[in-house]
């Protein structure tokens, strides 16, 4: 039987949004990249933002009041992430468990760990971030303000920016994080469209999974990488602001990356904006299907098709909000010793130090890197639990004909396509990086033991995105009451 009616995907709710310029000051710590040879952020590339979100169902209640904060940073530690979300949830109303932090993950954005206070421009994070915290509560403050009846029109489209970044290296016979031209992948953009009850556009929302790493170690500006371009494209031509929302990209990077030529960055923000261009484009009006309208006879019988405004029925099915945030205990690996690690860290430093006093760069760029890696593993292992497993934060939202879901630290793209494929009949917008990010990446099982990058950093062991990815569909499917696909 021929289809006569397409859903257009629909949220309907409440929303207020708000946004704000947090761009650090120049000299904040600013080396993410373990090869990089500066510490300090020299300039401003383009300016950081934060922008908050706040979703209510129709009707405005706020007990079930949930608040999106999307910030440009890489990360956040454990207790910055907390000191962020306790303003934030005091401005807004709400419970600090309804506050949900994702990042953009620049990695020119500058790093804040605490153990960076200490080196070149590190005396410059603690006020920094105490004033980002003020700005944020009174950013979200005004989303509230704003809160008012919106529609979301959801849309996906396909943007070829981001590529595998697993590449095999024949001739060294190595796993390196770079592009690979070898292994397809998805691509999906998803954009929300929100509008006012009159159809005017009040934001742009961009889901979509690739690392923000155009910018590398040559880089020494501040810069939200090739989002700001993406917004700056976006906004230009729709005349509203765009918020990004990274989707799980642990195995995905710019085709063109790792390089310090910002204009390269904003090269890919624009490829990935006019993407998200494209999507809109092919939106009707808001709360509107598209339905066959029967047949026309001209030159050839012709089929019409014309947006049909949604009925009661449907208006009730994209008011549906329901939600919540979950807890799963993941396997932990068998840890590195902090002794150790602190020994290994004194002997890169030194290493270091002494292949600069006799110029040898690459020497002290590779020394640098590998203390940086240490000093990664020191942080990760004081915030890591004891015991044998980690309790593994993610959410999931239905959210009308949407579901919305965040999961905490880095899991490959496998999780958004495989979700997708599970439960083709509904828009899926995923975002990672929002919290436990000491954990590092999730990989898909059968990726371990073979040398990739991703590993030496991660703390849970095989098994764990599967598991994810079974826990999450266990929660749409109680919430939404459509099971995956098998």
């Amino acid at each position: 039987m021929s289809t006569t009616h397409v859903k257009t995907p629909t949220s309907r709710l409440q929303l207020g949004h708000a946004r704000r310029d947090i761009t650090p000051p120049v000299g904040i710590y600013h080396r993410m990249w373990g090869a990089a040879r500066h510490d300090a952020a020299t300039g401003v590339h383009r300016p950081l933002q934060v922008d908050i979100v706040v979703l209510e169902p129709l009707g405005g209640d706020a007990t079930q009041r949930l608040v999106r904060i999307q910030i440009d940073f890489v990360l956040l530690s454990n207790d910055q992430h907390d000191q962020l979300i306790a303003p934030v949830a005091e401005a807004t109303g709400v419970d600090p468990a309804r506050v949900i932090i994702t990042h953009s993950h620049s990695h020119a954005a500058g790093l804040y760990e605490p153990n960076r206070r200490e080196l070149p421009g590190g005396e410059l994070i603690d006020p920094y971030l105490e004033d980002l915290y003020a700005q944020s509560a009174a950013t979200a403050a005004a989303a509230v303000a704003n809160l008012a009846d919106a529609t979301i029109t959801y849309a996906s489209g396909r943007c070829d920016m981001a590529a595998n970044r697993d590449y095999w290296d024949d001739a060294n016979a190595i796993y390196c994080t770079g592009y690979n031209p070898d292994q397809p992948v998805a691509n999906t953009v998803v954009v929300g469209r929100v509008s006012d009850p009159a159809g005017a556009t009040r934001l742009i929302l961009v889901n979509y999974a690739c690392h923000p790493t155009t910018l590398a170690w040559d880089n020494t500006l501040l810069s939200p990488d090739f989002v700001g371009a993406l917004r700056e494209t976006v906004e230009r031509d729709q005349h509203a602001p765009c918020c990004y929302f990274q989707a799980p990209c642990g195995d995905l990077g710019p085709t063109d990356g790792f390089v310090g030529d910002t204009a390269i960055a904003d090269r890919n923000g624009r490829q990935l904006g006019h993407a998200a261009l494209s999507a809109l484009y092919g939106m009707g009006a808001p709360s509107a299907d598209f339905a066959y309208a029967g047949p026309v006879v001209s030159g050839a019988t012709i089929g019409t098709w014309a947006w049909q405004p949604h009925d009661d029925a449907r208006n009730a099915a994209t008011a549906v909000f329901a939600g919540d945030v979950f807890t799963i205990d993941l396997d932990l690996i068998d840890l590195p010793g902090a002794e150790e690690l602190q020994a290994q860290l004194e002997q890169f430093t030194t290493a270091r130090a002494d292949a600069d006093a006799r110029g040898d760069a690459v020497a002290a760029r590779d020394a640098g890197a590998r203390a940086e890696r240490c000093r990664r593993w020191l942080a990760r292992i004081a915030k890591l639990p004891d015991g044998p497993t980690f309790a593994f934060d993610y959410s999931v939202y239905h959210l009308g004909d949407a579901v919305w879901i965040t999961t905490s630290a880095e899991p490959y793209s496998w999780l958004g396509d495989e979700l997708r494929r599970r439960f083709p009949g509904l828009t899926l917008l995923i975002t990672p990086i929002s919290g436990n990010t000491q954990v590092a990446y999730l990989l898909p099982r059968d990726r371990y033991g073979q040398g990739l990058y991703q590993e030496e950093p991660s703390s849970l062991a095989p098994g764990c995105l599967e598991a994810l990815a079974d826990a999450i569909s266990g929660r749409i499917g109680d919430i939404t009451g459509q099971q995956a696909e098998v």
